[in-house]
């Protein structure tokens, strides 16, 4: 597999991580060091990004990850994706539009994501 097929993967299981609540299983998405910053908040450190990601989401959601644009250099990696999250609350769904801004870099267990930045673009509340 090339280096953007295999990123465009990780990004997928990036999704499959959140909604199926896989918090335990982190460092087969992400770098030790890796940092997120989100409207969720800021965490650094693998254990610390599960445990943020752990906290808001509780309900089921479902994470679309689209139109990824990826960037390799040598063994890091940037990538730019639309990101359509939805959150299934009782009271009705939330609704988050999102750009999302990775970069990845090459382990020898293959690529990880190092950092995440989600940059809110829409949201919509008991649609």
């Amino acid at each position: 597999m090339d280096d953007r097929q295999e990123l465009t993967e990780l990004v997928g299981r990036l999704g499959l991580w959140l909604d199926e609540k896989q918090f335990d299983e982190g460092r087969a998405v992400f770098t030790e060091d890796a940092e997120v910053h989100t409207p969720g908040g800021v965490a650094e450190g693998v254990d610390a990004l599960a445990a943020q990601a752990r906290r808001h989401h509780t309900v089921p959601t479902q994470h679309f990850i689209t139109n990824p644009l990826i960037d390799v250099d040598g063994d890091r990696a940037t990538i730019g994706a639309n990101l359509l999250v939805v959150f299934a609350h009782e009271g009705g769904p939330r609704l988050l539009g999102e750009r999302y801004e990775l970069e990845a870099a090459r382990t020898e267990a293959g690529w990880r994501i190092s950092r995440v930045q989600a940059r809110p673009i829409w949201e919509v509340t008991n649609a």
